[in-house]
């Protein structure tokens, strides 16, 4: 799994002109699957995201939890994220999760975030999304499940 996080004051999805998913302060979280990516993959990654320290604390702006800064969470899944570039122009994609198989697992990732923490909202899977924020900071990080093996 990779999983692009961003620390917003503001994101929202928008499915065929109806906003789907909005949050306030929070993270938005771009989500890639890849084939070979197991449950144990989505339990570890979840619970990584969910106490992954990038709010402001009490004496470091990088320091506390989406707990401790009260934020939301706002999964969007994104099989781009596997694209492969590196044999020409267009993308491969290859080695992202065939969407059959794909789509389950994201609801299942989805749900482990929301049992972690319940303001957990996510965009459709397999939609034509518009997805709209205010980066705060920036700060963009990228996690993927790979390293955590």
């Amino acid at each position: 799994m990779r999983l692009v996080v961003q620390r917003v004051t503001s994101a929202s999805v928008t499915v065929a002109d109806s906003v789907v998913a909005e949050i306030g302060t929070g993270l938005l979280v771009l989500v890639g699957i890849k084939e070979g990516d197991t449950l144990t993959d989505a339990v570890t990654m979840a619970a990584k995201l969910v106490a992954l320290r990038v709010f402001p604390g009490n004496v470091h702006p990088i320091d506390a939890d989406i707990a401790y800064a009260d934020g939301q969470l706002l999964l969007v899944p994104q099989f781009t994220l596997y694209g492969d570039c590196s044999k020409g122009n267009r993308p491969s994609f290859v080695k992202a999760m065939a969407p059959d198989a794909a789509g389950p697992f994201f609801d299942r990732f989805v749900a482990e975030c929301r049992e972690l923490w319940p303001k957990t909202q996510a965009g459709v899977f397999g939609a034509d999304m518009q997805v709209q924020l205010v980066n705060n900071g920036p700060v963009t990080l990228v996690l993927d499940s790979d390293a955590n093996r």
